[in-house]
């Protein structure tokens, strides 16, 4: 199962290094092609336009192709994107691979998290689909290392072009792990799901519990996906998942994955290869704390865990906005912010970050699982894209320290959220899960 989930969350690690990447990228990028604030923004913001045409319509082609096949295919459109964005002669056919990159990110932030959910067993399931975002903070920390190398070349081509060599890996790793159990109990390959329960539970009662629950689930029988939403159970799953999808996004995350650099030469770091160093720390941490996620999401839940993070934030982003606004602090304000970016973005490791894709593949009935999945990662890159496109607008229009302040108030409104609506999934057969959400909705 560990090597099943690490091949799918290839697909997370380049989620993460073309994500990442494009925070040095764009310092040369922008003198070569001679970019204003707003193309820098729209070179950024193009891949998530990408991520949205590719989430909109990722669940429906797992339904129909499988969810192997589909991870497959992504791995092929994220080749092909990051051909095109390396080659590109000038910023329209830039854009274009960036866009043909954002696709294969939509493709894979869907469907990996939705595999992992369904090959894993339960008493696990939490740390193998954390393993996605583990593999997300991988690659934006070796998108920050590749920035950091190449950053006095200047070669922004080989930055993005290298995205090359884990696609090949996802698309040869996928030709070999199995297709989920559901998957195949949903379209009536029986003996084939049999079999591949029997690989993940071994001997005992694991693989006839499992099978039971899935076929209570498909007892209710689907017709037409979209009048799934007339389900007031699947109403409510999709209400938790689009509403956490977006929160993870608004409370400020990608404005230090995409902006890093920016931000600490706003603080007072001058240089290039220096804002990316600090950066690629940034990273580190992202990735360490990551580890504390999958260590403990099984062992003492999913809520606790999103408090603790949520609380850190708050406090991270409290403190920046403070030093921001202090003129005093001019002489610190690198250290500072430094220091704040690195709490911040560790509590958000260990918290939102995983948690969050961990639910949303939870919740929801196997039935309308790829739906829901689909409509709510599609919420979360919309809410990427509004963060990231408006982000230096933000800053121009109300300043630093209340940009700050904004994100830490809607960490507040998440905890509070998690409190009333999140129901803690921890250990349970992943169709129990639907049907407490079920009984929540009646």
């Amino acid at each position: 199962m560990l090597l099943v989930a690490s091949v799918a969350a290839l697909g997370g690690l380049l989620f993460g290094y073309d994500t990442g990447v494009i925070s040095g990228a764009i310092l040369f990028i922008q003198k070569d092609f001679s970019l204003t604030t707003q193309l820098q923004e729209f070179t950024i913001s193009v891949v998530l336009i990408g991520c949205i045409a590719g989430a909109a319509v990722s669940g429906w082609i797992a339904d129909r192709i499988g969810r192997r096949w589909t991870l497959l295919w992504a791995g092929v459109v994220f080749i092909a994107g990051a051909i095109i964005s390396a080659l590109a002669p000038g910023e329209p056919v830039l854009l274009a691979g960036r866009f043909v990159v954002g696709i294969g990110i939509g493709f894979s932030s869907v469907v990996a998290p939705l595999y992992i959910s369904e090959v894993a067993p339960s008493n696990v399931r939490g740390a193998l689909v954390s393993l996605y975002q583990f593999a997300i903070t991988v690659g934006i920390l070796g998108a920050y290392l590749v920035d950091f190398a190449l950053a006095p070349s200047g070669n922004w081509r080989l930055m993005l072009g290298i995205a090359v060599v884990p696609s090949l890996a996802l698309v040869a790793g996928m030709l070999l792990v199995p297709e989920s159990p559901r998957y195949l109990f949903k379209t009536g390959r029986d003996l084939a799901a049999r079999d591949e329960l029997g690989r993940i539970y071994g001997e005992g009662g694991g693989p006839a519990a499992e099978e039971r629950s899935i076929r209570e689930s498909l007892a209710v029988k689907s017709g037409n996906p979209l009048l799934l939403l007339a389900d007031r159970s699947v109403r409510l799953a999709l209400f938790i998942g689009v509403t956490l999808a977006v929160l993870q996004q608004v409370t400020g995350i990608n404005t230090v994955i995409y902006y890093g650099p920016q931000i600490f030469q706003m603080a007072g770091i001058s240089s290039n290869s220096a804002s990316i160093l600090a950066e690629t720390l940034v990273g580190t941490v992202n990735c360490l704390m990551t580890l504390v996620a999958i260590f403990f999401v099984d062992r003492i839940g999913r809520k606790p865990l999103l408090y603790a993070g949520l609380a850190g934030m708050f406090l991270a982003l409290a403190a920046l906005s403070y030093a921001f606004s202090q003129p005093h602090l001019s002489g610190s304000l690198s250290a500072i912010a430094l220091g704040s970016m690195m709490v911040y973005v560790g509590c958000f490791a260990f918290s939102l970050g995983p948690i969050v894709w961990l639910l949303i593949a939870e919740i929801f009935p196997l039935r309308a699982r790829g739906l829901g999945m689909s409509i709510s990662t599609l919420a979360n890159w919309v809410g990427n894209f509004l963060v990231s496109q408006f982000f230096l607008t933000m800053i121009q229009k109300l300043g630093t320290p209340l940009t700050f302040a904004t994100y830490a108030v809607l960490c507040v409104v998440t905890m509070l959220f998690v409190r009333t609506m999140v129901p803690e999934t921890k250990r349970e057969l992943l169709e129990d899960v639907s049907m407490k959400v079920a009984a929540e909705a009646t």
